[in-house]
C-alpha cells in the first residue's frame, strides 16, 4: 500500500492561500524539510505524503499520473491537457487563484471587438501583406483549440517566452493571449479584451489524476480530504463521486 501522493504550491500567493484554506478545513500543512525542504505532511491525514512544488509541475504531475492529486489552477490544467477529462477530473473548485485567459487586441484597433473581427482582420492582413496575424501566448494549445473554435484560421502562434503582454508593442506579436485577473496590466500596455474574447474563467482547484496507481487506501484519503474541503467552501462531494466513476470506467 502507498501513501497517497498529494502536491500543493511551493511558493507564492498561491501556496500561502493554499495553505490557509487548508488549515481553516482542518488540514494544517506542517513542512518536513525545513524552509526550503520540498516535502512536508498533514498531521489529520496520515498516509499521505505532500510535496511541494509550482503550480506547472503540480499540473504535469496530475496529467502524467506521476501524483495523485495537486492544487493547480485550471487553465494549467487545461493547457497539459489536450483533453482534461480523460486523465483527471476537477475534485474540489477552492474559490482563490482566479483569473482569465483572454484574447487581447490593441486599443487602438478600433474596427477590432470580437473573434469575429480577428479573423475579418487576419484575412485581409495575409492576403495584403502575405503574412499571417501573429498571436503571442504560452497557452498554444488552449489557444489553437478556441480560435478553432471560433472559427479563426488566418494567425500562427508567437510563443511568449517572457511578458506576454509587451508583445505587441515590441512589434513581436499583433494579439496575445494571456492571463489576468484584472485587466489592469494589458490595459497599461494599451490591449483591450475582446467582447467573446475569454477562452476560461479559471480558479485553483484540487485535481486527481486518472492516470495514477490508486488503490482504495488512497481513494479513502482523497474522499477525507475532498470532504473536509467541500465542507470548507460550501460544497458538495459530487465532483468526487464522478471521478471515482471515471476512475473504475478507466479500470474496467
Amino acid at each position: 500500500m502507498s501513501a497517497l501522493r498529494l502536491a500543493i504550491p511551493s511558493k507564492g500567493r498561491l501556496k500561502e492561500q493554499t495553505e490557509a484554506y487548508f488549515r481553516a478545513a482542518g488540514f494544517p500543512i506542517e513542512p518536513t524539510g525545513g524552509a526550503r525542504g520540498y516535502l512536508a505532511q498533514i498531521p489529520t491525514l496520515p498516509g499521505v505524503e505532500v510535496r511541494l512544488l509550482s503550480a506547472s509541475e503540480i499540473a504535469s504531475g496530475v496529467v502524467s499520473g506521476d501524483i495523485h492529486c495537486g492544487v493547480s489552477g485550471e487553465d494549467l490544467l487545461r493547457e497539459l491537457a489536450g483533453d482534461l477529462e480523460r486523465v483527471a477530473h476537477l475534485v474540489t473548485p477552492l474559490g482563490f487563484g482566479r483569473a482569465d485567459l483572454v484574447v487581447a487586441a490593441p486599443a487602438s484597433w478600433l474596427d477590432v471587438s470580437a473573434m469575429a473581427d480577428v479573423d475579418d482582420v487576419g484575412a485581409r492582413m495575409e492576403r495584403d501583406t502575405g503574412r499571417k496575424l501573429r498571436v503571442a501566448t504560452k497557452y498554444t494549445r488552449s489557444t489553437r483549440r478556441f480560435f478553432t473554435e471560433e472559427g479563426v484560421g488566418h494567425y500562427r502562434i508567437v510563443e511568449s517566452a517572457g511578458a506576454t503582454e509587451g508583445a505587441p508593442a515590441a512589434g513581436v506579436a499583433d494579439l496575445v493571449v494571456d492571463i489576468t485577473t484584472t485587466g489592469a496590466t494589458l490595459q497599461a500596455n494599451g490591449l483591450k479584451v475582446l467582447e467573446d474574447g475569454v477562452i476560461l474563467r479559471s480558479e485553483a482547484h484540487l485535481a486527481a489524476s486518472l492516470e495514477a496507481d490508486w488503490d482504495e487506501a488512497n481513494l479513502r484519503s482523497l474522499a477525507f480530504l475532498a470532504t473536509g474541503l467541500e465542507r470548507q467552501s460550501g460544497g458538495s462531494t459530487e465532483r468526487l463521486d464522478s471521478f471515482v466513476t471515471a476512475l473504475n470506467q478507466t479500470r474496467a
